[in-house]
């Protein structure tokens, strides 16, 4: 048994959160081809829903965002309706699920969008060995640079998804900014080499996220809203020389909103860029004032210690609960934590294996 930091509640402004335990944002493939959330879907969010806080999967926004084969949308009646059932799975659990709100930019493929290429910032090709699309594996191709009379309606489209969000009774969204995605390209000086007032300094590149933000908050109130930044990554070919600079400036305007949280990869466990010393939460800590989520290779231990040091206020964990939907009990006392299922089932269009038929802990009794 443990009475330690993560089994502590967490008052989130008008969210309780029952432990310090997020369950992070992974892509499992589970939508099928229409990407149309589903009663599997609901099943093995309801089997997680003990955590603290669910972030869905990411979730696109439109057509136009879509990169990753039988992922869920979120940009259509059929898509809405199929959340709701998920998001009532969770609730009746006693449960609270943010939904996260992507848009792949770049390091998406032509043959997702019937011919027409990946939008981004910037005409920058994604340095990557392959994508893998739904005529096979493809090389990545150099992305069309947004207009900038286009960007109110990428703008707009994440405003309709947070809506969406809203009707199907989600408890809050997050945007998501990290990991050489659209927003996070738009962030890095590697990605974003734009002329206009998009790009070309900190305050430029903060632009669109700042008006992504402002889109969300007018269909959310700002603390049911969090964002999440990947500053010490190198996943999709980022890491910038500013990287400190950047983010550093980026956690601070976001303070000004009072967010529900901001939720930063931290940890190296996806590989650093070795372009500075990594940022920190403590780093955050001192621009940021409202509650942190760290993420990114965190154990038990781990996380128990930056609770209670105070560097962060959550941690999220990503790839225990897949093996684990019963990662919460498993801490709480001392379980051992089950196998990691293989990487081939992680987005596998299998059904159950690997996705839901996990065992919860049995304790043996004579």
């Amino acid at each position: 048994m443990s009475d330690q930091a993560l089994f502590r509640s967490f008052t989130m402004h008008d969210l309780v959160l029952r432990n310090r335990i997020v369950m992070a944002p992974m892509t499992r493939s589970r939508a099928g081809a229409e990407r149309l959330p589903n009663a599997l879907m609901a099943k093995y969010y309801a089997q997680r829903s003990s955590a603290g806080l669910i972030i869905t999967e990411a979730t696109t926004i439109s057509e136009e965002a879509n990169g990753w084969n039988e992922s869920p949308g979120i940009y259509s009646n059929e898509m809405t309706d199929g959340w709701k059932e998920v998001v009532d799975a969770v609730h009746q659990e006693g449960g609270l699920i943010f939904l996260q709100l992507w848009h792949l930019g770049r390091s998406s493929h032509s043959s997702f969008h019937n011919g027409k290429l990946p939008v981004a910032p910037s005409a920058i090709r994604l340095n990557g060995e392959s994508i893998h699309t739904p005529t096979g594996k493809q090389p990545y191709e150099v992305p069309r640079a947004l207009e900038t009379t286009e960007i109110p309606r990428v703008v707009g489209d994440y405003q309709r998804a947070a809506e969406r969000a809203n009707t199907a009774g989600f408890d809050g969204v997050e945007i998501h900014g990290a990991n050489g995605y659209l927003i996070d390209t738009f962030l890095q000086s590697r990605t974003n080499q734009r002329q206009d007032q998009y790009g070309g300094n900190v305050e430029n590149r903060f632009r669109f996220l700042q008006e992504v933000v402002e889109a969300v908050t007018s269909v959310w109130p700002a603390y049911r809203v969090g964002v999440r930044l990947s500053p010490n990554g190198m996943f999709n070919d980022m890491g910038s020389p500013d990287f400190r600079e950047q983010f550093t400036y980026v956690a601070g305007q976001l303070d000004r909103y009072g967010l529900a949280y901001l939720h930063v990869m931290d940890g190296l466990a996806f590989g650093f860029h070795q372009l500075g010393e990594p940022l920190t939460l403590d780093d955050f800590r001192k621009v940021f004032r409202g509650p942190l989520i760290g993420n990114c290779g965190y154990t038990q231990e781990t996380a128990e210690l930056a609770i209670a040091q105070g560097h962060a206020d959550l941690i999220a964990f990503g790839r225990p609960f897949i093996s684990n939907p019963d990662l919460v009990d498993r801490f709480k006392h001392g379980w051992a934590l089950a196998d990691v299922a293989p990487v081939s089932d992680w987005y596998s269009p299998s059904g159950e294996k690997g996705y839901t038929d996990f065992q919860q802990h049995v304790v043996a009794t004579t």
